[in-house]
């Protein structure tokens, strides 16, 4: 399904639910109502200001519609997300099986995820004009669970290529980095829907074990995901716009909407997160042995939106 990202970006508004929609109103004043949003047509809610508040009774409407309603701190970054508790018919056994699977088989499928994010970051340094065989080169090195560390390897190699030497991925910075903090959030909050619609538990994780991360699986999935952001805030900063406006973000937010490759041609990012999810899944119940991930090379649209930029 393609959904609306609705961010509220402006302080004082107050969200309430009303007869299958979303309504957005000014706090102050006359209180003028500002917009209304059919509750079925959102993907995600994005809050990220001052002095919101929002009914009991919207937030029980997303969550029956399993739509995540993300916090943001004052850097962009997600810092709590509100999910429904049941998102599919299966979900109590498929549960189950993730909290059941074997090390070797999720060795094995996060091997996959780091070899296709890597694949995915050679795409847009080639896109960019970049060399891309520092990335590419690692592929073959992957092996299941990446001991190694070759995904920190890759990431080393291509943030100094894409954005130069002297650049550092630090989420509390501003500029490139709070452009890549937004985009992220964007992506977190869809790849959780993902999750939750494929019926698995979003703290059940492949590889990330943090115990203070409720979001482990989410973060593993949206690893392949992630240089979709990049490519464009590369975009954006070789249009010294670099900084986090409302025109950069809604830039940010379509890249969820752009289409990847894959095995049966091309579908939105937000598509290819579920079926990834939805493999995953699969792949517990033993009905694959391999994830639905997308495939090297970006995609016409996009290429079409950084020639525009």
């Amino acid at each position: 399904m393609l959904g609306r990202i609705i961010e509220i970006a402006e302080d004082n508004r107050h969200l309430s639910a009303y007869r299958g929609f979303m309504v957005v109103r000014d706090t102050e004043g006359d209180r003028n109502e500002l917009g209304r949003i059919p509750l079925d047509d959102i993907l995600a809610v994005v809050a990220n200001a001052y002095g919101l508040s929002y009914t009991n009774n919207l937030l029980v409407a997303l969550s029956e519609r399993s739509v995540p309603f993300v916090l943001c701190a004052s850097n962009h970054n997600a810092v709590g997300m509100l999910l429904p508790i049941e998102g599919n018919f299966e979900q109590s056994k498929r549960i189950e099986l993730q909290i059941a699977a074997k090390l070797p088989l999720k060795k094995r499928l996060w091997g996959e995820i780091v070899c296709a994010k890597l694949i995915q970051q050679a795409s847009v340094l080639e896109s960019a004009g970049l060399p891309s065989i520092p990335l590419t080169a690692l592929v073959p090195k992957v092996r299941s669970g990446d001991p190694d560390n070759v995904e920190a390897q890759g990431a080393r190699r291509y943030w100094t290529t894409l954005f130069g030497s002297e650049f550092r991925r630090d989420r509390s910075s501003e500029g490139i980095n709070a452009l890549l903090n937004y985009g992220y959030t964007v992506f977190r909050a869809a790849t959780a829907r993902a999750v939750i619609a494929a019926g698995l538990h979003p703290s059940i994780g492949l590889h990330h074990s943090n115990d203070g991360n409720a979001m482990r699986l989410i973060d593993d999935l949206i690893e392949p995901f992630r240089p979709m952001v990049d490519i464009l805030v590369w975009a954006l900063w070789k249009k010294n716009k670099a900084d986090v406006t409302p025109d950069t973000k809604r830039f940010l937010v379509s890249a969820l909407f752009n289409d990847m490759q894959t095995r049966a041609g091309v579908a939105p990012v937000s598509v290819c997160m579920q079926n990834l999810a939805i493999s995953l899944a699969q792949c517990y119940l033993g009905e694959r042995n391999k994830l639905e991930l997308p495939l090297p090379g970006l995609s016409i649209t996009l290429a079409a939106a950084i020639a525009m930029k």
